[in-house]
């Protein structure tokens, strides 16, 4: 557990008892709505290439939802520029929140503890709900917004899972050794889904299934996001030296609102990542056919998740994920105490579930989910097929503390919580400590009415009619944060800063 980590989640956006919403200005005034009188520096893009493939190449275009060239048309009616559409702020925790696509999106700080991420991840919510309530007052009707990922029409939106990794390690190999794992993840990782769902929108609502993203992903690999969507995403952004790291943008997995399944998810992950690094997974571990069972596995109403192995051989998912656990007890076991929660809580998980998954409502959102749902169709005497059940895993998502289902689990005690409501709350103002996002954030908090503009990579900062730019590509280790984090704690203006670190004279 010595990376940065991130997690990257676009919220599904509606108003209350409106049928015709437009997305994309509704995410634009939500965004506007954070902290109004704060600075608004731009966010640079001459740093970002998402058209970079870590294979080698540069893609020619990427891929687009069906419907998104009628979409386009639609946003010229807008007429805003490119810059308006994003409205990207850059937060004093070192957070990014912008529109993404139509959907506002919480980028958290980068990370080392995953501990502090799970704070990060949950501190973005309480900022949307913020920044919904403010806009509801405006509007005088309730903006809802949904930590989930599919409106039930044909339409997913991501979470995004991201961590910094060695470039020694061939891609080919990160591929190859990370599918196995990102197919079967989803046992403990799912968020649980009303129904069969693809980009021709719903074609079997009577159904329960483990994610709500399986349904969606065509292809092994591949640098697109938004439509043929891969197992594991090639992009080549890694917001850092990119002759030591690449960052491995992970998009095959659900937003959870459990805060251990987000734990779990991340931090199995992670280790995973170790194991790659040190080239120690085998080729035994490869499936044959992971396309068909990433959707069979979530689909499967008898939790048998059965999947065929690359030498042809017949196996499941709980076995699949005990192989890499093993792995990771022999190589990593005893490299700090998070290391060893995650070993724990990951045997203790997979245990569960192949007993009873049903053991770990308020730790999984699937299985918690599912528990709510047979209790209502117990209760009303309806049919999986009843639209109410889709209405009801939708309000699961809904972050509002006072209406969401998952908070009111919460409010009786009835959810695993891994972070306290003052480390969220402390998360929603305060970077780590530990990671560049210090800096990123400390300079917009002390020096914000004098940036420019920012990036992960970056942070430029006008003093009288100099632009300096404060490069953070080469401080993604904790050691080398040292000088920057001292002279930033220690100056008032940002001449001062500049000058401690060598940028001024």
């Amino acid at each position: 557990m010595n990376r940065l980590l991130g997690i990257e989640t676009e919220y599904g956006i509606t108003i209350e008892g409106e049928e015709d919403v437009d997305p994309v200005i509704e995410s634009v005034n939500l965004i506007k709505s954070y902290r109004p009188d704060d600075p608004t520096p731009r966010w640079d893009y001459s740093l970002e290439d998402p058209f970079a493939d870590a294979r080698g190449f540069r893609a020619d275009e990427l891929q687009e939802h069906p419907d998104e060239e009628e979409e386009q048309k639609k946003d010229k009616r807008h007429r805003l520029s490119f810059e308006q559409v994003k409205s990207d702020r850059i937060l004093r925790n070192g957070a990014r929140l912008y529109n993404d696509h139509a959907h506002p999106e919480y980028s958290t700080p980068e990370c080392r503890g995953l501990f502090d991420l799970v704070a990060h991840d949950r501190a973005g919510e309480r900022i949307l709900l913020q920044c919904a309530r403010r806009r509801s007052e405006e509007l005088g009707k309730n903006v809802l917004l949904y930590k989930n990922n599919t409106d039930f029409v044909g339409h997913s939106y991501g979470c995004h899972d991201n961590y910094l990794m060695s470039r020694d390690v061939p891609f080919a190999y990160i591929k190859d050794s990370l599918i196995p794992f990102n197919v079967t993840r989803q046992i403990f990782a799912g968020a649980g889904k009303v129904g069969i769902e693809t980009e021709e929108g719903m074609s079997s609502p009577g159904h329960y299934q483990l994610s709500q993203r399986a349904d969606f992903f065509s292809v092994d690999a591949s640098v697109d996001t938004m439509h043929a969507r891969p197992l594991v995403n090639t992009r080549d952004e890694p917001h850092a030296d990119r002759t030591k790291y690449r960052r491995l943008h992970g998009i095959a997995g659900d937003a959870n609102m459990c805060e251990y399944a987000t734990a779990l998810k991340v931090g199995t992950t992670a280790l995973v990542i170790d194991l790659i690094e040190r080239r120690v997974v085998p080729e035994t571990l490869r499936l044959a056919r992971p396309l068909d069972a990433v959707k069979t596995i979530s689909h499967d109403h008898e939790y048998d998740w059965t999947v065929t192995m690359g030498d042809g051989s017949v196996s499941n998912a709980v076995e699949v994920q005990r192989q890499y656990l093993a792995l990771a007890v022999e190589h990593l076991a005893d490299n700090d105490d998070e290391t060893e929660w995650i070993l724990h809580e990951w045997a203790s998980t997979l245990d569960a579930l192949e007993r009873d998954p049903m053991e770990l409502v308020g730790a999984l959102d699937w299985v918690t989910k599912r528990w709510l749902l047979d209790m209502f169709r117990e209760e009303e005497g309806v049919e999986w097929s009843d639209p109410w059940l889709i209405s009801l895993d939708l309000e699961y998502h809904n972050i509002d503390l006072d209406a969401g289902l998952y908070y009111e689990l919460q409010k009786d005690s009835a959810v695993r919580q891994l972070v306290k409501e003052e480390d969220i709350l402390k998360a929603t103002e305060q970077a780590p400590s530990d990671t560049r996002a210090y800096l990123r954030g400390g300079i917009m908090a002390k020096f914000g009415d004098s940036v420019t503009a920012a990036q992960w990579d970056s942070v430029t900062l006008k003093v009288g009619f100099q632009r300096i730019t404060v490069s953070l590509n080469d401080l993604v280790e904790p050691e080398a944060l040292t000088r920057y984090s001292a002279a930033l704690d220690a100056h008032s203006t940002p001449a001062d800063f500049l000058k401690a670190v060598g940028l001024m004279r």
